[in-house]
């Protein structure tokens, strides 16, 4: 038997709410029979709203397993929601805009599916972008008028955005990049600070916070100086066979809520490919992630790398 286990975002919703919601390919009146036959239960025999780690019991279904994975097509996984906003977290490759090769299956669209299946009567937008092969935190305004004041948020108030990458060779403790990139035929100035969490003479891996945004960034300015990303075949960076994409990670994004005045802070979890590849590498992740909500420098984690894994 299969399970699925609710997050903390989940939690507080009824069974059937959220079975529509993770199985949203399927028929209301399916999944209502499941309940009622007792196919679907939870893995505490209670009643009423669902509770952060509780375990879902799926039965051995066929129909039941192509219907998760129509819906794992249409998914979004929500990190925070209040009343003007949404904040997502975006798979990599996943387009956040609909453009060619992508035209129905982008982020845009999957949240447009959620406030559909809700009955929501507003249009979501993103505010601010990753590329499609990034992965991790996204924010979408609900309804014109707080996409307005979000865009305007963007650009004139503090909004930290802070990503995970690995890059090619050994970098020093910390550092901040200053160089001209490109942007719609002319010059800009593009600014990057960094953090190395771990580094060895082959890799390094590190937080990294924008205090400009440009069209690929952290890819451009880290090719620039000579430290490609892994996965990263467009700006010549090592690609691996155990690693099937761009390592470059959105992990948290913070700012003061400009409805509420209350400072939030959202953080992405690891995706497991990214966490796989640094065990390949055998980098303690856990000792990493202290660096993110707390500010100052520390010393870096050794990272062991096996040169098998990154030739």
């Amino acid at each position: 038997m299969a399970k699925m286990i609710v997050t903390t975002t989940e939690a507080g919703l009824s069974l059937e709410d959220f079975l529509q919601q993770r199985v949203a390919a399927a028929p209301a009146a399916y999944l209502r029979k499941l309940v009622k036959d007792g196919k679907i239960c939870r893995s505490e025999d209670t009643a009423g709203a669902l509770v952060a780690g509780e375990h879902i019991i799926l039965p051995d279904s066929r129909r039941l397993v192509d219907l998760l994975t129509l819906s794992e097509k249409m998914s979004v996984t929500v990190l925070y929601e209040s009343e003007h906003l949404l904040i997502l977290d975006k798979p990599s490759g996943l387009a956040t805009h609909a453009g060619q090769g992508h035209e129905e299956d982008n982020l845009t669209a999957r949240v447009a599916g959620l406030l559909h299946r809700r009955g929501e009567p507003f249009v979501a937008a993103p505010i601010q972008r990753l590329d499609r092969e990034t992965s991790g935190v996204v924010l979408f305004g609900k309804g014109k008028k707080s996409c307005s004041v979000l865009g305007k948020m963007m650009m004139n108030a503090p909004v930290k955005k802070t990503y995970l990458a690995l890059v090619k060779g050994n970098l020093t403790t910390a550092g901040t990049i200053t160089t001209e990139i490109p942007a719609k035929g002319k010059s800009k100035t593009a600014v990057t600070s960094y953090l190395v969490l771990a580094a060895n003479d082959s890799a390094s891996l590190l937080q990294i916070e924008l205090k400009t945004g440009r069209q690929h960034q952290i890819r451009r300015q880290f090719q620039q100086i000579g430290h490609p990303l892994f996965g990263d075949r467009r700006y010549c960076g090592p690609c691996p066979d155990n690693l099937p994409r761009l390592f470059l990670h959105c992990r948290q994004l913070a700012f003061d809520d400009p409805f509420t005045n209350t400072p939030v802070k959202i953080t992405s979890p690891v995706p497991q490919n990214l966490r796989t590849f640094l065990e390949d590498l055998n980098v303690e992740l856990h000792r990493c992630n202290r660096h993110f909500g707390v500010e100052g420098n520390y010393p870096c984690v050794s990272l062991n790398l096996n040169k098998d894994v990154i030739q």
